[in-house]
């Protein structure tokens, strides 16, 4: 009897080393994939006034602009102007380089890792750089989510007396879940994209705030927990309930998996990768991850986060 044949999984190929190689043998290349991501049209206007400019005439990937002058002189200006790469002492090859390690690995990459990777002298070069690129993803193009919209928040760090009771915390010595530890809000479409940001407290206030600004009034279905703080937005919003304290976590199309999923990839990165993470950090590496998941299905994940720069 023939076996059914197995259906194929549709898999997106990101950039690999050998293709990054390839591509970017030079610094040259660099320059040369950045202008084209920056200015498709080519660079005609000036950064600081926006008249027309001219090529530099020894300089390649420089340009001048004669309208913006200071004290009789033009205003030159490189490819590099106005992005995380501008002033720097390092090649645009090293952070190109650093970014697609970050990108392609799908819990990230510790900073005393790139500095190994890269031969980096000092980890402090190290670290500025995954920092400087995390907050450029932050950058990234927003959009109000729509659809089946699933809404949740975690605890993020904190110490090991802090963990909440049972499986996964420490056992039966009590915790008390989220003491001293960072609180994240996050908001995910069903198949879609994923919204989450660092904040003070679950007040109604916050996570109302928060929803306001990541759904929009056109949602199909809000899903999230029993949280009292998410109890209000039934008024104006169609919302369901899937009740946790009482084992309930699938109520028809009532449920937060997707959300709950895409903790996991943090915690799972922050535990297993970076192992500790600061309050005021964490904000930075939870843009890291949104961005991430959010181009997970692009396979020009690479463009899009030097776009976002």
């Amino acid at each position: 009897m023939d076996k059914q044949p197995k259906t194929a999984h549709y898999r997106i190929h990101q950039m690999s080393v050998a293709q990054f190689e390839k591509q970017f043998p030079q610094e040259d290349a660099c320059k040369a994939y950045l202008q084209a991501n920056r200015w498709p049209d080519g660079v005609v206007c000036c950064p600081r006034c926006g008249a027309e400019v001219a090529p530099h005439g020894t300089m390649a990937y420089h340009w001048q602009c004669y309208k913006c002058a200071e004290h009789g002189t033009s205003y030159r200006f490189s490819v590099l102007v106005g992005t995380i790469f501008e002033n720097t002492n390092k090649p645009l090859r090293d952070w190109f380089r650093v970014m697609h390690l970050m990108l392609t690995s799908k819990k990230g990459i510790s900073a005393l890792q790139v500095m190994r990777y890269m031969g980096f002298g000092s980890y402090k070069t190290a670290w500025m750089m995954c920092n400087k690129i995390r907050v450029a993803l932050g950058n990234a193009e927003f959009k109000q989510l729509i659809g089946y919209v699933e809404v949740d928040e975690t605890f993020v760090g904190g110490k090991a007396k802090n963990k909440h009771k049972g499986p996964g915390g420490r056992g039966d010595n009590g915790g008390t879940g989220g003491t001293g530890k960072a609180i994240v809000v996050g908001a995910v479409k069903r198949k879609g994209n994923v919204i989450a940001r660092v904040v003070a407290n679950t007040s109604k206030e916050t996570l109302d705030a928060f929803i306001r600004y990541a759904v929009s009034d056109k949602v199909s279905l809000i899903s999230t927990d029993e949280h009292r703080g998410y109890m209000h937005l039934g008024k104006r919003l169609p919302h369901g309930v899937v009740r946790h304290g009482q084992g309930q976590y699938v109520h028809g199309a009532i449920h937060t998996n997707t959300i709950e999923g895409f903790w996991s990839i943090v915690k799972r990165g922050i535990v297993g990768t970076f192992h500790k993470v600061s309050k005021q950090y964490l904000p930075l590496y939870v843009n890291e991850f949104e961005f991430r998941y959010n181009n997970r299905e692009n396979p020009d994940i690479f463009g899009a986060a030097i776009r976002a720069c």
